[in-house]
């Protein structure tokens, strides 16, 4: 089988496992960085060209799309799927996880919890806002940060108030959600594969800091989720329409809530907390579809 990984850079650690558990079953891996493909638009028959070679014969394409090139990575994948090949993730789930404000509509209508969240199109009356999701502490979130940042913990109403001002005066969108502080500064995240929870780990952050991105300096370590949690992660993943996906969920009082699915996780930290082979896991994923 040839499966294409549509990655900007061959040295990821994710992007380097996938080549690796792809090529010990057998298969032909080549990466691809997908913002430097042409895309050839033609009545029934579609084409990719890529260092000035048309790529063909393609069974499985892996996206690794980061969030500052959605747009064109979108665009690579849908041409595969015109090319009648089978992606890993769909372009309309990519689509739709990329987006946080749809994605957190989703996943709120599908039942699922989550914390309180506010949008605003800049409103004025910025009290209001804070006071909707019960005042501070509360957190600020660009719609369009990955990784952590452009996440702010307002830690008093005055507080919270300047920072969304500074936002709206920046045009910069935001989301505001209530602060769980039971959680103490950890999450879980949940990692998916063909609606299945292949491996799960909890982030602390480092001392001072709330936000527990392993990129921000957290820690990771193995964990056996609830019923709850497991079903929540599951369902998360599967009202996106998303094959694999890293569910970010917080445990509180009222159960798990989820904050973000991530449709391009990362391998290293998951693979390293839990010891266990998720590249495997999604080679055998693909292997079952095509």
């Amino acid at each position: 089988m040839k499966i294409v990984i549509l990655s900007r850079d061959h040295n990821l650690y994710s992007t380097k496992r996938l080549v690796e558990a792809g090529e010990k079953k057998g298969h032909e891996v080549i990466v691809v960085d997908h913002s430097k493909c042409d895309l050839v638009i033609e009545k029934k028959k579609p084409g990719i060209i890529y260092k000035g070679h048309m790529i063909t014969d393609v069974d499985a394409v892996i996206p690794r799309i980061g969030a500052s090139v959605t747009f064109f990575g979108t665009a690579v994948v849908r041409q595969f799927e015109m090319m009648k090949v089978f992606t890993a993730i769909e372009s309309q789930a990519l689509v739709r996880s990329r987006d946080k404000l749809r994605s957190l509509q989703i996943l709120s209508r599908a039942g699922l919890g989550l914390p309180k969240t506010v949008f605003t199109n800049y409103s004025r009356n910025v009290s209001d806002i804070v006071k909707s999701v019960g005042g501070a502490p509360l957190v600020i979130k660009l719609l369009e940060g990955t990784q952590g940042l452009g996440v702010v913990l307002a830690e008093n109403d005055n507080a919270a108030e300047s920072v969304i001002e500074a936002f709206n005066g920046l045009k910069a969108r935001v989301i505001v959600q209530e602060f769980i502080s039971e959680a103490q500064g950890a999450d879980i995240r949940a990692f998916v594969v063909d609606g299945v929870v292949v491996g799960a780990m909890k982030r602390q952050a480092k001392k001072g800091e709330f936000r527990s991105n392993l990129h921000r300096g957290g820690t990771a370590e193995i964990i056996e989720l609830s019923e709850d949690e497991e079903n929540a992660a599951l369902k998360a993943a599967r009202v996106l329409g998303l094959g694999i996906a890293g569910v970010d969920m917080l445990q509180s009082k009222q159960g798990p809530l989820i904050l973000e699915v991530n449709s391009s996780p990362g391998l290293e930290g998951i693979e390293a907390a839990t010891g266990k082979d998720i590249a495997n896991s999604i080679i055998r994923y693909v292997e079952r579809n095509v």
